[in-house]
């Protein structure tokens, strides 16, 4: 069966779907839409990693099992419970090649994460920071290593000013983590500037997160008040004693 038929689609609504391995299993692509969007992917012919293992699995003579994960959903709903499921399985074991819509901003969180996004302290400065705004490379769920080069570089600045100062990225206002620079380097010392910025006149750094009773001081803390909405500068120098 490789299609649901009109009065079954009006029932469904919008709804999740997982690809599983029948070889052993495994769900490896999570999906969402309505009608027969399920069915969609049997006739693509890209060379994605998604069809290839639809690929391998014809040629030892099978066919990927399809199985909707829920439905009568309406659109929005839709999209948070496939980027939940994706974030559940880990996106890692899957075909997908993002995470889901709105998972870097509504998905899988820690409990710290969550009271930081909706409730949180103010940060008080015990010492002199540099704040990065990362806010168009922040998802949640990156790994130590994703955040520590998104934090780093590119930046335009000057390394003398910033030299000696906490490193500090925030997403929505909020302190994401706490590095301890070593040393500020000409940009693509050690970094890839990404192929969108040009490299002169800018800077990334080296270092390392700060030891834990300077890093659970001001991690998942607010500068909601050191940060004004309307400035594109996506850094600002802060001082001790600022709040």
């Amino acid at each position: 069966m490789n299609e649901f038929p009109p009065s079954v689609q009006k029932k469904l609504r919008y709804y999740v779907y997982v690809y599983l391995d029948p070889r052993d299993g495994e769900v490896f692509y999570v999906g969402k839409g309505n009608g027969n969007r399920a069915f969609a992917h049997l006739l693509e012919g890209a060379g994605s990693a998604k069809t290839k293992r639809i690929r391998a699995i014809r040629r030892e003579g099978g066919e990927p099992a399809i199985e909707v994960l829920a439905h009568g959903l309406d659109e929005p709903t839709a999209f948070k419970l496939e980027a939940a499921a994706i974030d559940l399985l880990g996106r890692h074991k899957l075909t997908n090649l993002v995470r889901g819509l709105g998972s870097a901003i509504a998905g899988r969180m820690t409990v710290l994460q969550l009271n930081a996004l909706y409730a949180p302290k103010p940060a008080v400065f015990k010492h002199s920071a540099v704040l990065i705004r990362i806010n168009k490379l922040f998802r949640y769920g990156m790994t130590e290593i994703e955040l520590y080069d998104a934090t780093r570089g590119v930046w335009r600045l000057n390394p003398e000013a910033a030299a000696e100062r906490l490193a500090m990225p925030v997403f929505d206002r909020v302190i994401q983590e706490v590095y301890e620079v070593e040393q500020w380097l000409p940009a693509g010392s050690t970094l890839s500037t990404r192929g969108r910025l040009r490299s002169r006149g800018r800077y990334e750094f080296v270092g390392r997160i700060a030891i834990s009773s300077i890093r659970d001081h001001y991690r998942y803390k607010s500068v909601d008040s050191r940060l004004s909405p309307g400035n594109q500068n996506p850094l600002r120098y802060v001082e001790p004693g600022a709040r």
